[in-house]
């Protein structure tokens, strides 16, 4: 089991959309945004089934599956993998996470039922401006920031 550092959180948090990897019925892959992944605890992500009927059947089937969540500012994120447990309405994990959904969207959202992913292996992912030239995360943050016309505040990590 992997521990989830403060680092992965922050990323994870910062993300706002990460993408779940499942195993369709004929071995293809289905990739899904997921804009409800957070960091339960140490060694668990969590989120919401708010619509997608294709990653729920998938996990029902095989229960593999990887996060992929990454910062796009920093250009630098983490691939979380492991096996998920279905929560059903009820449970304390889907509990905490509805509360913190509806206290997002507002009353009334889908949160059909949770997903919990075990976190076995987290593999890191960085651009290659971090493999192939000397740039420091703040350069790059800014960057980007500036590329797609952001303000410029870069992450608190990042300076």
């Amino acid at each position: 089991m992997s521990a989830i550092t403060d680092d992965m959180r922050d990323i994870v948090d910062s993300a706002k959309l990460s993408f779940a990897a499942t195993i369709c019925a004929d071995g293809s892959p289905n990739l899904s945004p997921k804009g409800s992944v957070r960091v339960y605890d140490d060694e668990h992500l969590i989120f919401m089934d708010i619509n997608s009927p294709e990653t729920i059947a998938n996990l029902r089937r095989d229960p593999r599956m990887e996060i992929c969540s990454i910062d796009f500012i920093r250009r630098r994120g983490y691939r979380f993998k492991g096996t998920a447990e279905l929560l059903p309405p009820a449970h304390p994990a889907y509990e905490w996470l509805r509360d913190w959904l509806l206290d997002l969207n507002g009353p009334g959202y889908p949160a059909n039922e949770a997903v919990l992913l075990r976190v076995e292996r987290i593999l890191p992912v960085l651009s290659p401006a971090y493999t192939f030239t000397d740039i420091q995360e703040a350069d790059l943050a800014t960057a980007w920031t500036e590329k797609y016309g952001l303000p410029n505040d870069p992450p608190e990590s990042a300076h």
